[in-house]
């Protein structure tokens, strides 16, 4: 699921002077050319060209098993298959333009289609990541309080679902109406935020996108799976005492009727 997001990063428009320069003129379509060599280029969109094919048919496959085998539809695999969907709608809608901006070393679906790649693959990263925060959650609520979990219970999972989607929009929505903007990163053939941008406007957008959307969620998946491995590691020692006293007792019992 990273490596599908992978070709989102930062955002060219690095000066303003350097952004108007390489803005499209009224009417025009926007050119922007790759900083990278004919090789470069065609190294990327190998490379584009593996992670899109590969995204696309392991995520399809990862929908096809949940449809197919009635035993995979459980509440905690409903949260992979919407993390798959994302990945999947990643392949579809933003890979292979940033593929074929590639091959052609220049991107080509103009300034509007530029804001609408960055904008796609934000939301869709986000809500996989946000999912997986959600995931490692759910997994520690069903070990620690096993009294309560409902393996069957759809509606809080569908919930987290849900927030998950919002949580992204009300992140990758801003840029749109004016708070920090999406645009032409890096070699030229991708876009995304505009990281790059020394303004208090952009500047403040990322900090706040940086701790919301991935110190926030990596400290949840931390914590829970931390929590995980102390309990099932507490679990392991109890059955280990337990071992060596139903040991002792056997021994202890045979050498006495010896």
């Amino acid at each position: 699921m990273i490596a599908s997001n992978a070709s989102v990063s930062g955002c060219a428009g690095v000066h303003g002077a350097a952004c108007a320069a390489d803005a499209p003129p009224a009417g025009g379509s926007h050119r922007s050319s790759s900083s990278l060599t004919p090789t470069g280029n065609l190294v990327v969109s190998v490379f584009l060209g593996l992670i899109g094919t590969s995204g696309l048919v392991s995520n399809l496959l990862v929908l096809v098993l949940f449809c197919r085998f009635k035993v995979l539809r459980s509440p905690i695999n409903l949260l992979l298959v919407n993390i798959s969907v994302s990945d999947l709608l990643v392949c579809v809608l933003g890979t292979p333009f940033s593929f074929a901006a590639s091959t052609q070393g220049r991107w080509l679906i103009g300034a509007a289609g530029c804001v609408w790649y960055g904008f796609v693959n934000s939301l869709f990263g986000i809500v996989s990541l946000i999912s997986l925060a959600v995931l490692s959650f759910e997994r520690y609520s069903t070990m620690m309080t096993p009294t309560e979990a409902d393996s069957s219970n759809y509606c809080k999972v569908c919930l987290g679902i849900g927030l998950s989607w919002v949580y992204s929009l009300l992140w990758t929505v801003p840029p749109l109406l004016g708070w920090s903007s999406y645009g032409p990163e890096g070699p030229g053939t991708t876009c995304s935020v505009n990281w790059t941008a020394k303004t208090a406007n952009s500047v403040s957008y990322i900090i706040c996108l940086f701790v919301f959307c991935l110190i926030l969620p990596f400290l949840v998946i931390v914590f829970c799976y931390g929590k995980l491995l102390c309990a099932i590691r507490q679990v392991s020692q109890r059955v280990c005492v337990c071992v060596c006293v139903c040991v002792c007792v056997i021994t202890r019992r045979y050498t006495l009727t010896s």
